[in-house]
């Protein structure tokens, strides 16, 4: 009973505040993934030399990365649109 009172009040106020963390998390992780490996889909914004000195941390990430960014999308589909407070 206590199990179903805590997962029914994180659901109640904590489930989209987490939510919304992961998906700004995952926005601010592409966004620095272009900034150092932008010259790989053509847009240069650093040097190389910064981008190879962090290239070891994000090689996990990469793969990734290169097919959210080359993906077709329509301008506005990252976002879902909430109406609050209607």
């Amino acid at each position: 009973m206590r199990k179903a009172l805590k997962e029914f009040f994180y659901g109640l106020a904590g489930y989209e505040i987490a939510r919304e963390a992961l998906e700004l998390r995952g926005t601010m992780e592409r966004l620095f993934m272009l900034s150092l490996f932008g010259e790989l889909l053509g847009v240069p914004i650093l040097p190389p030399y910064y981008g190879l000195r962090l290239l070891p941390f994000v090689v996990p990430q990469f793969e990734t990365w290169k097919r959210s960014m080359l993906r077709e999308r329509e301008l506005g589909s990252d976002h879902e649109h909430h109406l609050h407070g209607v």
